[in-house]
């Protein structure tokens, strides 16, 4: 630390930006500045120059009615991160599909939504779903979004479904836990009934193998 404590006062101010960037996530209908003040504990002078950083790099906007909310720069960068998961998960979905003859997938929470992040087809099976990657539903039905709420509740259970997304259709998911900030569950989708006994094993390893590799 130098003499002047310049530093010191430069993490605090990140320390207090991230905190802001949290605090905005967190609010569904927005954050005004003088909430944001209140919940950081500061007064309304420091928030309106962390916004203005904040809103200078595309992380924060000011909407209509001046609420603070995410910026497109921000969801720029979660797109971006995106494709590094996805690289990651791989493998692991991979081994998945081919050892069950099933579409395995990697699913992420995005706000209220289930989102197919990766999606690894086997090779060796005449028949099997075609699940698109990029694919959303509500996180209540089907099992990829099942398991992503289970593991909020901290249960790593596999979860078992049918015919919620697709008449005809049956999954088996569970959530991948220990990654601080990112809510997503491992699971595989097929044609005909998945015993959960049998499948659920594979895919709770495949998803502690994932939250290895992108620990």
């Amino acid at each position: 630390m130098s003499d002047n404590g310049r530093p010191a006062e430069t993490a605090q101010t990140l320390d207090r930006g991230l905190r802001l960037l949290h605090l905005v996530a967190d609010a569904p209908g927005g954050l005004t500045v003088t909430e944001a003040a209140a919940r950081l504990g500061v007064g309304r002078a420091v928030v309106y120059r962390l916004v203005g950083a904040l809103v200078e790099h595309g992380m924060v906007r000011r909407d209509s009615r001046s609420r603070l909310r995410l910026g497109a720069g921000l969801l720029l960068l979660a797109r971006r991160a995106q494709p590094l998961l996805a690289d990651a998960a791989r493998p692991a979905l991979r081994r998945l599909a081919e050892g069950i003859g099933a579409t395995a997938h990697l699913t992420i929470a995005e706000g209220g939504e289930a989102v197919a992040l990766a999606v690894v087809e086997p090779s060796w099976t005449a028949f099997h779903v075609a699940y698109r990657t990029g694919s959303r539903h509500p996180l209540e039905r089907g099992a990829a979004g099942r398991a992503i709420l289970a593991g909020r509740q901290g249960d790593p259970s596999p979860v078992a479904t049918s015919g919620e997304l697709q008449p005809g259709a049956y999954g088996v998911a569970a959530p991948v836990l220990g990654l601080e900030g990112l809510e997503a569950s491992v699971g595989v989708v097929a044609m005909s009934p998945l015993d959960p006994d049998v499948i659920g094993p594979q895919v709770l390893s495949a998803a502690a193998a994932i939250a290895h590799a992108l620990s």
